[in-house]
């Protein structure tokens, strides 16, 4: 039978190896099994119950139509009033554009910044949906080798190091998935000043802003004004799959992502949109720290664990709900132990190939998005997985 030849942009992109991973833990589960979740970084709390009832009210209201493309202004405003409480920023709602998750405000940047050929510095590890919305506007990733030496992040140093005439953006996130680590106030202007003498746009994912564990994540906007953010309902307010972000941008750039917005996608959910008004209540903010409280003790009790069973986790990490481990001392490759792992001890983890290609395969992220007393079971199915582990 003839195969049919699909662009080659379609071939380009890979699929995450981690969706073979849940793939093979759901058809665990379905044939029995007790399979504990590490591998998605989706968190395991349900969306909060005001913003549920916000939603129900909104569809029970007939908020179910389009909505300007670039989100219904009351949330736009309520997104201004969280900068405005969270970092002390004076932003114009003007300058918020609503999108259909975080994924969307990634396609929208893509589709603006960068033109076919050229290229966006960002760290290798990073999000591996960074690299293939690039590709899909005819772009690509330069992926900028770093380790725990900073803190897996981009320096002016390596920006400098790696800049060249094809290069439009550097594209930095804090905190990081997969390593969680995070910049600083002088660390993001740093980056700003040195992209800015460049001539490039500086992009920041703060998708898991409000997810910080003894500190505060500064916004690259208290110091580089003209950046473009990155968020999302999803992380902090548990909303993953009512498919909610947003995007803030210079002034001068919101006729065109409006622009592109409407072409692309139209608007974001609306019920969505109506529920997440409720994000910023007392009740709800409330119950989101008290589940990043949760967050904290899980890293806490989790990061030893691993530590003691032999993995290298140089640097504790401040936000996000990730473990970057480096095996290395362990022996073999992550994409082997992960298949390993799942099939004798029924224990989901992600291998580092998803995050890039430095070191890619010597790494496993494990997410900590399950309880306490769920941790502390996946830490003796480690330990037993390890001792059958051939390398060891």
């Amino acid at each position: 039978m003839h195969q049919p030849e699909w662009a080659r942009r379609s071939r380009d992109i890979q699929p995450f190896h981690v969706m073979a991973v849940l793939a093979r833990a759901k058809a665990l589960e379905a044939a029995g099994r007790d399979v504990i979740h590490m591998e998605i970084g989706e968190p395991d709390f349900t969306t909060p119950e005001p913003i549920i009832r916000a939603g129900q009210i909104a569809l029970g209201a007939g908020h179910t139509g389009y909505t300007p493309a670039l989100g219904i202004p009351a949330l736009r405003e309520a997104v201004a009033g969280l900068y405005a409480s969270r970092y002390g920023i004076d932003l114009d709602p003007r300058r918020v554009v609503i999108t259909p998750g975080g994924s969307a405000a990634l396609l929208l940047i893509s589709a603006l910044l960068v033109e076919a050929g050229q290229e966006v510095l960002m760290a290798d590890p990073s999000y591996p949906c960074n690299r293939h919305f690039l590709r899909l506007v005819e772009a690509r990733a330069r992926l900028v080798p770093t380790g725990p030496e900073s803190a897996y992040q981009l320096t002016p140093e390596l920006i400098e190091q790696h800049w060249d005439s094809r290069c439009a953006a550097v594209l930095a996130a804090s905190p990081a998935n997969p390593t969680g680590t995070m910049l600083s106030a002088a660390e993001l202007r740093a980056l700003a000043e040195t992209t800015a003498r460049l001539g490039g746009h500086l992009v920041v994912d703060e998708i898991y802003h409000g997810l910080t564990y003894g500190c505060e994540a500064s916004s690259v906007l208290e110091v580089a004004p003209e950046a473009f953010v990155l968020n999302s309902f999803s992380k902090y307010f548990g909303m993953t799959g009512w498919r909610l972000g947003w995007l803030v941008a210079p002034e001068a750039a919101i006729p065109e992502l409006e622009k592109l917005a409407q072409n692309l996608y139209i608007c974001a959910p609306h019920m969505a949109q109506q529920a997440a008004l409720a994000a910023f209540s007392a009740q709800t903010q409330a119950i989101c720290e008290a589940r990043r409280e949760a967050f904290q003790a899980r890293r806490d009790f989790l990061l030893p664990g691993l530590r003691d069973l032999g993995f290298d986790i140089p640097i504790t990490p401040q936000g996000a709900f990730y473990l970057y481990a480096d095996m290395q001392q362990l022996g073999g490759e992550s994409d082997a132990l992960c298949r390993h792992l799942i099939e004798t001890e029924y224990l989901a983890v992600t291998p580092g190939l998803d995050f890039g290609h430095y070191r890619a395969n010597q790494h496993v992220r494990f997410a900590y998005t399950a309880s306490i007393d769920r941790l502390g079971q996946a830490l003796d199915r480690l330990a037993l997985g390890l001792k059958q582990w051939p390398a060891c």
